[in-house]
Formats: C-alpha cells, sequence, structure tokens
C-alpha cells in the first residue's frame, strides 16, 4: 500500500459556529468557513485550482460551492460517502495534490440538517426488510450499548453511569468552545436522569441535529512554508467501509467496530504508529452517541477490549488525561452536520497543533487523529485522518 505521509500540508482552514443557523443559507456557511480558510492561509480566492465538497443532505452536484464561492470553471467534485464525506473529500484532493496535479486546493464539508425536514438522520433504505421496521439512529445504537454491558458484565447503572461520565466529559470540553452549538456543562446526575431516547440512551446520550460548514487549504508539503511556518502535514488516511453483515447477520458483535479499526490500522501504518494511546496526542472521534465513543476507543486501539470502563473512570481521555478525546466538545457539544463533522474534527486538531486552541489547548501535541463513522453497525463507512505537526 502507498504512502501518503508528509506529502501534504493543510495551511489554512475555516469553521462556522455550529448551531441552529436558521438565519443562514448553506452559502452563507460555505461563504463564512472558505473566507476563514483563505485567509488563515493568507491566499486568494482566484488561486485555488481545484475543489471537493463534502455534503450528505444539503448539495448536489459541484455546483452547491461554485456558485456561493464563484469558482469559476475550475474542476469541483462532490463527495458524498455517509458520515465520513468531508474526510473522504479532503482525502481525495490529497491524492490529487500529492500527485502533482494541483498546487492548491479547497475542501469544504457542510450541511443544514435543521432545515431538511427530519428530527434526526433519515432512515437508510438499503437495510434488512424486516430490521428496518421501525429503525432508527438512537434505537440502533442502543442495540450496541446493551450488547457491550451483556458482554463486559456491567450493570444496568454501571453501563449508564460509564456513558454519562463520556456525556460530561464532552460537555465539559465544549464549554471552552466557542464554534459549538452547546457550551455548557452537565452533571452526572443531568445526564443518568435525562428522558430516555432509546434504552440506556437518555438526551445527553445523543448529539442534537445541527448546521455547519469547515473549510480547509490544502498544498504540497514542500511548497507550504511559502505561505506560512506553522502548517499542519498530513500523516496518514485512512478509510473502510463494510458489507453491511450487521444487518443480515444474527451473530453480528455489536462491541467492536471492524470499520474502525482497519481504517485506523491503515492509517497508522502509514505514520508508523504501533502504540496509538501513547504515539497520538489527542483524538477527535464520531460520538453520535456517548456508546459511539465507548467502543470507538476500543477499535482504534486506545483501550483493550472490554476495558474501556476502566480508563473512563480513570480520566484517560479528559483534557488533563493520557489521551485527549474530543478535545472540543465532539459531536455531543458540536451537533453533526453530515457532510461537516470531519473537517471540524480536523479543524480542532489544527488548532491544537499550532497552539492556538484556547482554554482546552494541550501541551506541545504532536499528532492528532480525527475519526468519522457514517452508517449502522456492521454497514459502516469509517475515515481515519492523522495530522502532525510540520518535521
Amino acid at each position: 500500500m502507498g504512502n501518503i505521509k508528509d506529502k501534504v500540508a493543510i495551511i489554512g482552514m475555516g469553521c462556522t459556529k455550529f448551531g441552529e443557523l436558521w438565519d443562514k443559507s448553506c452559502g452563507d456557511m460555505i461563504v463564512e468557513a472558505s473566507y476563514e480558510a483563505y485567509e488563515d492561509a493568507g491566499v486568494d480566492p482566484k488561486d485555488i485550482q481545484a475543489a471537493w465538497v463534502g455534503t450528505f443532505l444539503s448539495g448536489g452536484a459541484g455546483t452547491c460551492i461554485a456558485n456561493p464561492l464563484n469558482l469559476d470553471f475550475i474542476p469541483v467534485t462532490r463527495v458524498e460517502n455517509a458520515c465520513a464525506s468531508s474526510a473522504d473529500a479532503l482525502r481525495n484532493a490529497c491524492f490529487a495534490i500529492a500527485c502533482g496535479m494541483y498546487d492548491l486546493a479547497l475542501v469544504l464539508g457542510f450541511e443544514k440538517t435543521k432545515d431538511c425536514g427530519f428530527t434526526g438522520l433519515p432512515e437508510p433504505s438499503y437495510l434488512h426488510p424486516i430490521f428496518d421496521a421501525g429503525f432508527t439512529a438512537p434505537g440502533c445504537f442502543a442495540l450496541a450499548a446493551t450488547r457491550y454491558f451483556l458482554k463486559y458484565g456491567l450493570s444496568p447503572e454501571e453501563g449508564k453511569a460509564t456513558l454519562a461520565k463520556i456525556a460530561v466529559k464532552n460537555h465539559h470540553n465544549g464549554s471552552f468552545s466557542p464554534k459549538a452549538h452547546f457550551q455548557r456543562e452537565v452533571t452526572l446526575e443531568q445526564v443518568m436522569n435525562a428522558p430516555v431516547i432509546a434504552w440506556p440512551l437518555g438526551l445527553f446520550d445523543c448529539c442534537p441535529t445541527t448546521d455547519g460548514a469547515a473549510a480547509a487549504i490544502l498544498t504540497r508539503a514542500d511548497l507550504a512554508k511559502n505561505y506560512r511556518d506553522d502548517y499542519v502535514q498530513v500523516k496518514g488516511l485512512g478509510l473502510s467501509v463494510g458489507p453491511a453483515l450487521g444487518n443480515v447477520r444474527t451473530d453480528y458483535d455489536y462491541t467492536h467496530w471492524p470499520e474502525t479499526e482497519f481504517a485506523g490500522k491503515q492509517a497508522y501504518e502509514q505514520v508508523g504508529i504501533s502504540d496509538p494511546r501513547r504515539e497520538i496526542s489527542l483524538a477527535n472521534v464520531h460520538d453520535c452517541f456517548t456508546i459511539t465513543e465507548l467502543v470507538n476507543y476500543e477499535s482504534l486501539g486506545f483501550s483493550p477490549s472490554g476495558q474501556a470502563k476502566d480508563d473512563v473512570d480513570a480520566g484517560t481521555f479528559a483534557l488533563g488525561g493520557e489521551l485527549p478525546v474530543n478535545t472540543d466538545g465532539g459531536l455531543k457539544s458540536f451537533g453533526h452536520p453530515i457532510g461537516a463533522s470531519g473537517l471540524r474534527m480536523m479543524y480542532e486538531v489544527y488548532k491544537q497543533l499550532q497552539g492556538k486552541a484556547g482554554p482546552r489547548q494541550l501541551k506541545d501535541p504532536k499528532l492528532g487523529l480525527a475519526h468519522t463513522l457514517g452508517g449502522t453497525p456492521g454497514a459502516f463507512t469509517c475515515s481515519v485522518v492523522i495530522l502532525g505537526q510540520r518535521d
């Protein structure tokens, strides 16, 4: 397998505030995120040679960004790959930059889920005809939670408390993030006593429905120094798509995400990582539900199987812990505008690596991981991107 390590650099990023942006159109968000990225990189919009956009519900062809950004006649490619859409858009842009086709590219992800007519994600149409009946995202991930509790011997109270601690952590981190949808702390008692959405998942175990956009400017690593000194390098890219066995097999194990494992291994191999828990400085992982984050700890190799509870109890993944996870508050605080989430995670890693993350800033991070997971257990599309400081 080839290696993308240190061939591509991110020289600018932008991100809107995430939330219920009723007063902003998709075009407004696209312009806001892109022009922050242009300014951050110190480039003129006319310098962009090609663009990629990730969106799930809110856009059609590449004209969805070419129009508001006035991208006159340059190549624009729309990428749709579930919740990994903008992360996969960046992956494809990286390949185009690395091969020398373009010197400067824009990558953008956006979504307006508040205006789409759904109260959450739309129901997928590819599931088993029986399993599909009454399907909801909270119900699906609740299955993972109950199976995890059973497999690893957690009582309902222990299991719910473990998930609640993840919610408390992420809301704490989100309180330091001015662009987050939710910017307030919650207590363990509030999370434990919140209304049930799909047992054992309560209100604070589920991420909100949100609007937002994020953008990145890419160039070749050998050109990056012409734009800034504190550019960030792309170290590894992984993408894994499941064959939907979880929808039809009665023996599918809901306590492990194999797509996450394989995408992580692809990226780790490119970077030369053998012990991700100790070699990665921070990780932003897909926490559409608190159980998703818990299983991600183990599937990414941060915790041994069945032992994530012990690490949660020990504060391993807190801001001051051994491996801080979701330092900006994650999907729990930002919400999940599907096409925007991958680049939003990278925006946080980018700022952390530059030392510009404000009150949530970590001490001298070297490598950061951004992980997105779309679909349903057994039928996921997973992206893992590893960014690092310049050599």
